[in-house]
């Protein structure tokens, strides 16, 4: 007569891993978001409850602001927290830490906001090049520390001139500024050569020039997005942001199956 024993048996210790590696495939990737420089997670406030309202884990990395490699440092201690797969999202600034920050094998997509999309061994200011000056550029002036800062005016007129005064007020206060030398730190990878990237243009955007944003993204063959906002549509337009973000986690929750 057939034993089924060893059967019963495999199949029992198996079950425990087919329902892991179900779940696994069923769960959403989290989402880790790197803020830009004269502001801090608080940038996010507002898109973060969004995110959870579909189920999904928001990490906001807190950047110290004070070189390329201490911010994907930030980074990654926030990748490492992470269980599974990640949507790993910037804006300005941040778009240079994903860019080397977004190799982590965690990292299966990325998200750039109105944000810089260096090449490997490129410089944040040499980005710049070819462009026409963003108007905001005169309103960021140097403190006695070596930080960038912007003035409150700048916030006002040039950084965020599509929300209210009394936000762009707390804005001011709450900035992080950013030490000058991090924007002449070069990446030495660019993460979206390999990751599946999205892009969303701000396109009244007076900090990175439209322009030099519809170009990174056409050059990183990113999914692209186009919303009348300032530099910081995370704040002026939380809804379309959000609304992209979550494409791109369903879309790698899809390909992950």
């Amino acid at each position: 007569m057939f034993n089924t024993k060893p059967l019963i048996l495999a199949l029992a210790f198996a079950s425990p891993f087919f329902a892991v590696s179900s779940q696994a495939a069923d769960a959403k990737p989290s989402v880790v978001i790197v803020h830009g420089a004269f502001a801090d997670g608080s940038d996010w406030a507002k898109v973060v409850p969004l995110l959870q309202d579909k189920g999904i884990k928001v990490t906001v990395v807190q950047n110290p602001l004070t070189s390329l490699a201490d911010d994907v440092a930030a980074t990654q201690r926030v990748l490492n927290n992470q269980d599974g797969d990640v949507v790993l999202v910037g804006h300005s600034w941040g778009g240079t830490v994903i860019s080397q920050a977004g190799t982590d094998d965690k990292v299966r997509s990325l998200v750039y906001v109105a944000a810089f999309a260096p090449n490997a061994g490129q410089s944040t200011s040499e980005l710049y090049g070819g462009y026409p000056t963003a108007p905001g550029s005169s309103q960021i002036a140097a403190d006695k520390n070596g930080f960038l800062y912007l003035t409150s005016q700048g916030m006002a007129a040039d950084f965020a001139q599509d929300l209210p005064a009394k936000q762009t007020a707390i804005m001011t206060a709450t900035q992080g500024p950013i030490r000058a030398a991090a924007f002449d730190d070069r990446t030495s990878v660019a993460a979206w050569k390999q990751k599946p990237s999205w892009y969303l243009v701000a396109s009244d955007d007076r900090m990175i020039v439209p322009q030099m944003q519809r170009d990174f993204a056409k050059k990183i063959g990113a999914q692209t997005t186009e919303i009348a906002a300032s530099h910081v549509p995370q704040q002026s337009r939380p809804g379309d942001v959000a609304k992209v973000i979550i494409q791109a986690v369903e879309k790698t929750q899809a390909a992950a199956k």
